[in-house]
């Protein structure tokens, strides 16, 4: 508690302050001198050990767990020009272990991962395609025979044992970042496992992870997104790697890797002058620098040469282009400005945010609010050698591309003239301040925070002092830039519906299955797995205690008031929870997304947005299926106004009839629009799996029945919203005997309560009998999921679920990324779990998943089904998976306004406690033979609903027939209109 309170104080002071200083200072402690910003909210201290490599250490005793990253300064923009994607490359190799671990028998190992690389570079100085496909059946010849002596996915077995959470990696323009949440005991077993990892990595099973890179390149030639993004910064960026070369690579360059190469890459930027290793959390950080001084003291710097480019040339006229694809139409465009480093950034943010930031800019007002487009948005986007501002929309039907970007460029007019509040300024500095508070309070924020520091190269006293600055902006001063930065210098990319004439993919190439041995442990992970650390003991929520108790009178009706104190910071989040859904009233989602373009008597719309974003509080409704909120959430000095503002409005909002016949234009458009983004149209294949045609996708109201809607009755249904029964949610600095007084003079309740009307009752499907739906769809991939209701829920089958999961498909580690990708090569992602429901009148499912290549779907439904019908055993794994499961639920702990969502959840499901408890005694007893029987009954040769989306031209359909009956749903069917 010591540690918050004092936390809390320097976030007063640093934000309240007049005249706060934010110098660099030095101090020396156990013998390390650091270097840290007075008055940092995050204390961030940054040392530079003797070989060079730069430790940044920022205490958080919150909760008993570490953000980590581990970072270099190698991303994207350094690849060779002929080997584009090598920093993406490695980032996946990573993974795959050293000398000492990932190998049963290295010196036999080497002599075959010799051949491999010697046959890579004769694949690539070979241009005959014949002779090539030879070599590529030799390589895949040895990598089968290498892949007898490695032991796959030992790192991420490594990684679960000792609990950690988040195990990932990314590779961008500017660096490479390594990923870990770890428990706070197990501080030693990571630095040993991380100093191991980066000593001497082997470039092992390297045919099969590279065909995951195809993959992952496969997803983004479907994403109609990427393919934009990548013509705007080619464009953009013509000298500039930003712009020449994508993080992925060309598929040229996939198709010719070169490991000798990729090893070079790693030797020259993987030295400890160039890289990072940040840790936000629970921690001493005196104790914690001379564990990583003596795990990575072996690493010798060596000079990194600086990216060097010609700079890019002034734009002197519009670039406009185009891309085609199956998705709806959109236009992005861009500005270019100096990096993050710049005199300019800061300026570039702040005008962003006066440009958008979703509640009061000037395109959330003029464009958003009034509805000029179906969407507008806008953003800073700033990398260590240029800045970029963007401008995104999305337009109305009847509407051409070329009319949202002259509005989008209207409002950069409205900049440069001045045509914005004053007050909008502090009202940006006011939300920055919340923003900052809230990024301080998580790990994983402040993580990021430093991490962006770290490889722009970013003066961190430049980044605490920003609030200061700020205040010195005058309005004028923002106009001047925006005339000087925003002129006819843009790149525009209209994204238009249609075929793209390149449709290009990473061809598939035979590839062997390689043996994962997953029964086999290094010498090197039992030492880790024997290494002993101090334990911490499950902590699980008491509700009783946990959650503070009132009610508020209004009338004859109790409301129920629930509080958790905010012990961390002076943020409040206020909710009003409701039973009452989109399954009750279909009206009610189209009456709360409606309530945002409404006034009042005495305030207008756009007025309540800009008085809201003043306050630096947020508000905002959410119609679910079942249940509804409404919420406030901000600075807790400006609740009382907030409250009161959001009453006004939710009370005394106004019908307007022309934003409802906009509205419902946009309705219609964002209908239209969802039949062609494939992700919507999965997750209605999903739905019509579990439930039939009449299911919570489709369930909506016609357009005819939308054009019938009276904006009268939309606003009742507003203004009687808290006359349904209903809970008050409180989190924040207050107590509840303070706050409940506050929230019962404000709280306007309808003193006669109304019944909340019978809910539409879905029935699930009973799969007696196996089916496919399938769904066509303009990809290169193919996206199928493996969907059965099962048993009806009960709370003593969890332990057994939560372990199964774990085992099977839980993460990198489990059973099925084992099998699917690491061994057969078969998706970049693919999943599996046995789902609970969130209400105990719901059966338990299953469901998996694999997005593969098109001419890869009879392999990865094989793959898959032969899972699910017989489950690999390893015991090893059994017990890995088994700690690394115990270990995140003694690790976690649920907190601030979690604690009262998971309540709530416990009550859907007919209990009164943490679950957890329960899921953590079970595991603790249980056995392989446990997961193996819960397999069997219920999972192994039960039949299932594929659901397939994809090209009908680019799938065997015959093949989709040995799976059972196939039923082609049209976009009609799915959507329901």
């Amino acid at each position: 508690m010591r540690n918050i309170l004092t936390f809390c104080l320097l976030l007063f002071i640093a934000f309240n302050a007049q005249a706060q200083k934010y110098n660099w200072k030095e101090k020396t402690t156990n013998g390390y001198t650091f270097r840290y910003v007075e008055n940092d909210p995050s204390k961030a201290r940054f040392y530079t050990l003797s070989n060079g490599l730069t430790v940044i250490l920022s205490e958080n005793n919150e909760k008993p767990r570490i953000q980590t990253i581990i970072a270099t300064k190698a991303g994207s923009k350094t690849d060779p020009a002929n080997h584009t994607g090598l920093a993406h490359y490695l980032e996946h190799m990573l993974f795959k272990g050293t000398d000492q671990y990932g190998t049963l028998e290295w010196e036999t190992e080497k002599k075959y991962l010799d051949i491999i690389d010697q046959l890579y570079e004769d694949y690539n100085s070979t241009k005959d395609e014949t002779k090539r496909k030879i070599i590529y059946r030799e390589i895949d010849s040895v990598s089968g025979i290498a892949s007898k002596y490695a032991i796959a996915n030992e790192y991420d077995k490594m990684t679960a044992l000792i609990g950690a959470q988040g195990t990932n990696a990314f590779t961008s323009f500017e660096e490479t970042a390594y990923i870990n949440d770890i428990p706070s005991n197990q501080i030693e077993k990571w630095l040993k496992i991380e100093a191991e990892r980066f000593r001497n990595p082997i470039m092992r099973i390297f045919h099969t992870e590279l065909e995951a890179v195809y993959e992952e390149k496969n997803r983004s030639l479907d994403s109609d997104d990427s393919k934009a993004f990548e013509k705007l910064f080619a464009n953009l960026f013509p000298n500039h790697n930003y712009g020449q070369q994508t993080t992925i690579g060309t598929i040229e360059h996939l198709k010719n890797p070169s490991i000798k190469e990729i090893r070079n890459y790693y030797h020259k930027n993987y030295v400890p002058n160039n890289m990072c290793l940040i840790m936000v959390g629970d921690f001493n950080a005196d104790e914690v620098i001379a564990q990583i001084d003596g795990a990575f003291a072996y690493m010798k710097p060596k000079e990194v040469p600086p990216y060097r480019f010609t700079p890019e040339t002034e734009i002197q006229q519009p670039k406009e282009l185009e891309v085609l694809g199956p998705d709806a139409a959109f236009l992005t465009m861009a500005f270019r400005f100096p990096g993050a480093n710049s005199d300019e950034a800061l300026m570039l943010n702040v005008m962003a945010k006066i440009l958008s930031n979703g509640t009061a800019g000037l395109m959330d007002l003029n464009l958003m609010k009034k509805q000029e487009v179906l969407e507008a948005s806008g953003g800073a986007y700033l990398l260590k050698d240029y800045g970029v501002l963007f401008l995104e929309g999305k337009l109305k039907e009847g509407q051409q591309l070329e009319d949202v970007k002259a509005k989008l460029l209207g409002e950069i007019e409205k900049l440069k003239k001045g045509e914005f509040d004053d007050a909008i300024l502090k009202a940006v500095i006011n939300n920055y301040k919340k923003s900052t508070i809230e990024e301080a309070e998580s790990n994983t924020g402040r993580a990021y925070s430093l991490l962006d520091a770290f490889v722009s190269d970013l003066d961190w006293q430049k980044n605490v002092a920003q609030i200061n600055e700020m205040n010195n902006i005058t309005k004028k001063d923002i106009q001047d830039f925006a005339k000087k930065w925003l002129r006819n210098n843009y790149v525009l990319v209209y994204k238009r519906n249609g075929t793209d004439p390149d449709n290009l993919k990473v061809e598939k190439p035979a590839i062997t299955p390689v043996s994962v041995n997953r029964d086999a442990q290094s010498a090197f992970v039992s030492n880790i797995a024997n290494m002993p650390s101090k334990e911490i003991r499950p902590s699980y929520l008491d509700y009783q205690k946990d959650i503070q108790r009132a009610t508020i009178k209004s009338g004859n009706r109790s409301i129920e008031l629930l509080g958790v104190k905010n012990n961390t910071n002076a943020l409040f989040s206020q909710y009003y929870y409701l039973s009452l859904g989109g399954f009750h009233n279909k009206l009610l989602p189209i009456a709360i997304d409606y309530l945002q373009y409404l006034g009042t008597k005495n305030y207008s719309a756009e007025e309540i947005s800009k008085k809201f974003y003043g306050l630096a509080c947020d508000f905002g409704v959410n119609a679910g299926n079942e249940e509804s909120y409404v919420y406030l959430s901000g600075l807790q000095e400006n609740y009382q106004a907030a409250m009161q503002l959001f009453e006004e409005l939710l009370a005394n909002c106004q019908a307007d009839q022309e934003a409802l016949k906009e509205m419902i234009a946009g309705i219609k458009k964002k209908r239209k629009d969802a039949k062609l983004n494939k992700g919507t149209i999965r997750t209605g294949l999903r739905y019509y799996a579990m439930y039939g045609a009449d299911n919570p996708f489709n369930y909506a109201l016609s357009d005819t029945e939308l054009d019938e809607i009276n904006a009268k009755d939309l606003v009742a249904l507003l203004h009687e919203l808290t006359a349904y029964p209903h809970k008050v949610l409180y989190y924040g600095p207050m107590l509840l005997p303070e706050i409940a007084p506050v929230i019962e003079r404000n709280h306007q309740v309808a003193e006669v309560e109304k019944a909340v009307p019978p809910m539409h009752q879905f029935v699930f499907q009973q799969h007696n009998a196996s089916q496919v739906l399938f769904a066509e769809y303009d990809m290169v991939q193919a996206e199928i999921m493996w969907l059965r209701n099962n048993q009806q829920f009960d709370v003593s089958q969890l332990p057994a679920i939560n372990m199964f999961n774990e085992y099977f498909g839980g993460n990198m580690s489990g059973i099925v990324f084992q099998d699917i990708r690491e061994s057969k090569a078969l998706a970049y992602s693919c999943y599996a779990a046995y789902g609970i429901p969130s209400k105990k009148d719901e059966p338990f499912y299953m469901m998996g998943y694999v997005g593969c290549q098109s001419d890869k779907m009879k392999e990865s439904i094989n793959a898959m089904q032969t899972l699910l019908d017989e489950l690999p055993a390893s015991a090893v794994l059994f017990e890995n998976q088994k700690a690394s499961l115990l270990n995140s639920i003694a690790t976690s702990r649920i907190n601030k306004t979690s604690i009262l969502f998971d309540y709530l959840a416990a009550q859907k499901k007919g209990v009164e406690y943490d679950l957890r408890k329960n899921t953590f005694e079970g595991v603790s007893n249980m056995n392989l033979a446990d997961v193996q029987r819960f397999h069997r009954e219920q999972i192994a040769n039960k039949p299932h609903t594929l659901t397939v989306l994809g090209s009908k031209d680019k799938l065997d359909m015959k093949v989709l027939e040995q799976y059972g009956k196939v039923k082609m749903l049209s976009l009609e069917e799915v959507f329901g209109y």
